[in-house]
C-alpha cells in the first residue's frame, strides 16, 4: 500500500500550484471582495486543459483519473475556492455525458467541452426541492419529435456560461417509484424560454454567479434527452454526484489546508509577551489538531478517488470524504481566524474569505446531514464487519 503519489500526480500537483500561485492567490482577495468574475483566469485554465479532466482523450480531453482531479480541485481552492467552482460542475456535467450520452452526443459536445470553447453546469436543485431531488417539480413534456420543460431551478453555478446546460426533469411524475419517471435533458445555451431570472447574494463563494434559471416553455429536441432513454435521469446524475463530492471535499481540503499555511505563518512572526505566539501551548494544540485533520482528510478524499476510478459503486466513500473534509474546511477556518486574533476578523486578510467560504462545502452537493443519513444507510445495508478496505 503506497501512500505517496505517483510521479505523474506529483508533476500535475506542481504545475497546478505553479499557476495558482502566480495567477490566483495575488488577485484572489481583491476580485473575490469585489465581486469580479475571474475572466483571465478563466482563460488560463481552458491553455491548461483543465475542462477537460473528465473528457475522455478520444474527445480531445485530458481523460484524468479521479485522484488528478482530486488534486486540481484542492491545489485551485487553495488560491480561491470560486475559481473551482466554475469548473466543478463543469467536470461533473463532462463526465455524465461522457458515461451516457449517445455517441452523437458526446460526439457534438465533449471536444468543445474539452476545450473550454464549450462550458457546462448541471439544473438539479430547486426552490421546493434540495438534497431530496425526487421531490423536484420541473416537467419535460412529450411533444412532438422532442419535449417542452416548464421548471425552475435555483443555486446554478455557470448558468450564463453553460451551453449545454444538464437539467433533471420528470417525463413521468406518476412514476413509482418517482426516481424512475425523471430523466436528464442536455439544454443548449440560447434557446428561447431559458433565462436566467436573478443572481442569488451570497456569504462566499463569490466570483461564479448563482443563479435561478427559468425554463418556460424550453423546446428541447429528442436527441438531447440524455442517453437516449427516458427514466434513467437519476440514475444517471447519482454516479456523476460521486465525482460531484469528490470535487467538494477536495475543495473543503484546499480551503482547509490554506488556513492552516496562513495560520502556521502567523503563530511564527506575530509576538506577544516578548516570544512568538508559536511557543504558546494553546497555539501549538490548535496548529496540531489542524494538520492532522487536514492530512486525515486528503487521504479519504484520495481513497474514494481511488474507489471511484477502480470502477467500484463510491457513494460511500464519497460521502464520507465530502462529509469529513468539509467538517474540516470549517473547524480549521476558525482555529485560523483565533490564531490570527482580530486581523482574523477583518477583510484586509484572506482568513475572513476562508471563514466564509467554508461553509458551502458543508452544504454544497447533498448537505453533511444528508451524507450521514446516506453512510449510515450503506453500512446497515452492507457493511459485514472488519474494516471497510
Amino acid at each position: 500500500m503506497d501512500f505517496e503519489l505517483s510521479e505523474e500526480h506529483a508533476a500535475f500537483r506542481a504545475s497546478i500550484r505553479s499557476f495558482v500561485d502566480a495567477e490566483i492567490r495575488p488577485v484572489a482577495r481583491v476580485w473575490e471582495l469585489s465581486g469580479r468574475y475571474p475572466t483571465e483566469i478563466v482563460e488560463t485554465m481552458k491553455g491548461l486543459g483543465l475542462f477537460g479532466l473528465t473528457v475522455p482523450e478520444e474527445h480531445a480531453g485530458l481523460g484524468a483519473d479521479t485522484v488528478t482531479l482530486a488534486i486540481a480541485f484542492e491545489e485551485i481552492s487553495r488560491g480561491w475556492m470560486g475559481v473551482a467552482g466554475i469548473l466543478g460542475t463543469h467536470t461533473l456535467a463532462c463526465a455524465t455525458l461522457a458515461r451516457y450520452g449517445t455517441d452523437d452526443q458526446r460526439n457534438a459536445y465533449l471536444p468543445g467541452l474539452a476545450s473550454g470553447e464549450r462550458r457546462s453546469g448541471v439544473a438539479l436543485t430547486e426552490p421546493g426541492a434540495g438534497s431530496d431531488l425526487q421531490g423536484i417539480s420541473t416537467r419535460a413534456i412529450r411533444a412532438g419529435e422532442g419535449y417542452v420543460l416548464r421548471g425552475t431551478k435555483t443555486w446554478i453555478t455557470n448558468a450564463r456560461h453553460a451551453d449545454p446546460l444538464l437539467v433533471l426533469a420528470k417525463t413521468d411524475p406518476a412514476a413509482d417509484p418517482p426516481h424512475a419517471g425523471m430523466s436528464l435533458f442536455l439544454v443548449d445555451g440560447g434557446t428561447q424560454g431559458l433565462r436566467v431570472s436573478r443572481d442569488l447574494p451570497k456569504l462566499g463563494y463569490r466570483g461564479p454567479e448563482s443563479c435561478e434559471v427559468v425554463l418556460d416553455d424550453v423546446r428541447v429536441p429528442e436527441g438531447n434527452l440524455l442517453g437516449g432513454e427516458e427514466g434513467l435521469g437519476f440514475k444517471q446524475i447519482a454516479r456523476g454526484l460521486e465525482i460531484g463530492r469528490i470535487n467538494i471535499a477536495a475543495r473543503a481540503v484546499g480551503v482547509a489546508q490554506d488556513a492552516f499555511d496562513r495560520a502556521i505563518a502567523y503563530a511564527r512572526e506575530r509576538e506577544a509577551f516578548g516570544r512568538p505566539i508559536g511557543d504558546f501551548q494553546a497555539i501549538q494544540l490548535k496548529l496540531a489538531d489542524m494538520a492532522t485533520e487536514i492530512q486525515a482528510a486528503r487521504l479519504l478524499t484520495w481513497w474514494a478517488a481511488w474507489r471511484y476510478d477502480a470502477g467500484h459503486r463510491a457513494d460511500l466513500e464519497a460521502g464520507m470524504a465530502k462529509y469529513f473534509a468539509s467538517e474540516v474546511a470549517l473547524r480549521s477556518a476558525l482555529e485560523s481566524m483565533r490564531v490570527h486574533g482580530g486581523y482574523g476578523y477583518s477583510e484586509e486578510l484572506e482568513v475572513a474569505r476562508l471563514y466564509r467560504d467554508a461553509p458551502l462545502m458543508a452544504i454544497g452537493e447533498g448537505t453533511n446531514e444528508i451524507q450521514r443519513t446516506l453512510i449510515a444507510r450503506r453500512l446497515l445495508k452492507d457493511y459485514s464487519g472488519g474494516g471497510l478496505l
